[in-house]
């Protein structure tokens, strides 16, 4: 054999006994430290953590979509037929109502009036020795000199010619009227949207087209729509007790906005359609919110939280705590006689925030497992604490002195 063939078995001798050593080291350590860990004395209960079922107040709540809508809008159109001569406002802008927002050429509508006011000038202008005259046959009549017929035909003509005069009065305010309608004002004060015509554009009487529309949007309607088999159970849970009125006059509501967030002002359920739309199975709601800032548009998608009712003995429990069994039906966990686990199954009606409300299956004082459900199988016995509290350690044993020593 040659000196590198024994150098080679030699250098491989020596890594299996240094490999042999880190393993017996090892193993070593490790037994060192089991003795050093509490050992858990055989049998023992597995702790469970618990909530003690004890009815409370909640107040119930219900989400349903909708929509905004403006509360006054107002759609402007001329009441005359002309050329626009004029636009007199921005559009965005907000307006008041009164406010001229169009002028119409006025001369064909001067010119009206004043023939208008020229004819009743000359009606009454008739009327005054209409008049004489019939007080003249009057008193002539009496004596017999002038015929009955004469003073009949006198006093006619008076009555005629008072006819003119009326009728010229009515159509000099037709002409007046006519003539204040070239200037097209604001019915309802807001914000006014686009126009759809200009200067020089001719616009007819009452035309289909609106010339601009106006929106109040300092406060706004939220329309939501909810089904009548849902109004229906709100109503037997009312008649039944299960809930109470709230005791306001007007239910409140909350709006949750397009991108999650809550709109800071809380609006008022105003009322509810009363007929249930035979296409769709539901049932318009309408709630009011102030809206200083402008900050909910028309048509804006939303959510209301409406306030349905007050559950003075309501049982909520964790969905945390609540499982399903192979049939689909609710059900908790439950230390029953014997500190031993017992299934329950339960009804559950709604979740309420992170909690079901549970209707049936469960009553006050009832121990329900919400920490170490994996242990805690059926017929089990356990060791109940109080939800979220933390066991104690088992305390190490003491060193003697002696053996640290050693």
């Amino acid at each position: 054999m040659t000196f590198d063939e024994l150098n080679k078995q030699s250098r491989s001798r020596a890594g299996l006994m240094l490999i042999t050593g880190i393993m017996a080291a090892g193993l070593i350590l490790t037994g060192c430290g089991k003795k050093n860990e509490p050992a858990k004395a055989p049998g023992a209960p597995h702790e469970v953590g618990v909530i003690v079922v004890q009815p409370q107040r909640a107040t119930l709540t219900t989400e349903l979509a909708g929509r905004t809508s403006a509360y006054l809008i107002a759609e402007v159109r001329p009441q005359v037929g002309g050329i626009i001569q004029k636009r007199l406002f921005t559009e965005g802008a907000d307006v008041r109502a009164g406010e001229v927002l169009y002028q119409i050429d006025p001369a064909p509508f001067m010119a009206s009036f004043s023939s208008a006011k020229a004819v009743l000038a000359r009606s009454q202008a008739n009327l005054v020795p209409a008049r004489l005259k019939a007080e003249r046959y009057k008193e002539l009549v009496k004596i017999n000199a002038v015929s009955k017929q004469d003073y009949d035909e006198a006093d006619a003509a008076l009555r005629l010619i008072e006819a003119d005069v009326e009728a010229g009065k009515a159509a000099l305010d037709t002409a007046l009227i006519n003539l204040e309608y070239t200037k097209v004002s604001a019915p309802i004060s807001g914000r006014i949207g686009r126009s759809s015509v200009t200067n020089g554009a001719l616009v007819t009487a009452n035309q289909s087209a609106s010339l601009a529309t106006i929106q109040e949007l300092s406060t706004i309607y939220v329309d939501v729509t909810q089904t009548s088999a849902e109004l229906l159970r709100l109503k037997q849970n009312l008649a039944k007790g299960f809930l109470k009125n709230s005791g306001a006059a007007q239910a409140e509501v909350r709006l949750l906005l397009e991108d999650g967030s809550f709109y800071p002002l809380q609006g008022k359920l105003k009322f509810s359609e009363v007929t249930v739309d035979p296409g769709t199975g539901s049932v318009t709601l309408r709630a009011i919110f102030p809206n200083p800032k402008q900050l909910l548009l028309p048509g804006m998608f939303v959510r209301a939280v409406l306030e349905e009712g007050v559950n003075d003995k309501a049982i909520l429990i964790p969905q945390r705590g609540v499982t399903r069994n192979p049939a689909g039906n609710a059900m908790v966990m439950v230390v029953g006689a014997e500190e031993k686990v017992e299934p329950r199954v339960i009804r559950v009606e709604r979740t309420v925030g992170d909690s079901w409300l549970v209707s049936e299956g469960l009553k006050q004082g009832d121990r329900v497992i919400l920490e170490g459900l994996q242990k805690a199988r059926p017929g089990t016995t356990v060791k109940a604490v109080p939800f979220g509290s933390k066991s104690e350690p088992a305390p190490a044993a003491a060193t003697k002195p002696d053996a640290a020593k050693k």
